[in-house]
């Protein structure tokens, strides 16, 4: 096995580790640990690696980065509303996934339509 291909595994499992213990020590630094960028570092390393950063190759997928954040964004918009309307865990990720899912659905239809 590559580094490659064992690296994100191994710091994705680090992260939530992480997370789980600064969240008793400051909810707003385990908060932002959990949306460092280190998934989209990773995506964009191995992205990187299978194209030997062929820039015809890394510029639409850094585009597609951006983005991907709106949907992602809408959810944890959407999870924090719920949450302060006193929603339980489960309707609250029900909900923040169907605001995710309509987003990435309308990102799609833009693509399709205007050439994203």
């Amino acid at each position: 096995m590559k580094v490659q291909d064992v690296l994100p595994i191994v710091l994705s499992i680090a992260l939530i580790i992480l997370v789980a213990i600064l969240e008793r020590q400051s909810r707003l630094i385990a908060a932002v640990t959990a949306v460092m960028p280190l998934g989209a570092t990773l995506a964009y390393w191995i992205v990187y690696s299978a194209n030997e950063g062929e820039p015809a190759t890394m510029e639409p997928f850094s585009r597609g980065l951006v983005l991907g954040l709106m949907p992602t964004l809408a959810f944890v918009i959407v999870v924090w509303l719920a949450t302060r309307a006193g929603l339980k865990l489960v309707p609250v990720l029900i909900a923040g996934y169907a605001v995710w899912g309509v987003g990435v659905a309308l990102l799609l239809v833009l693509r399709r339509t205007l050439g994203f």
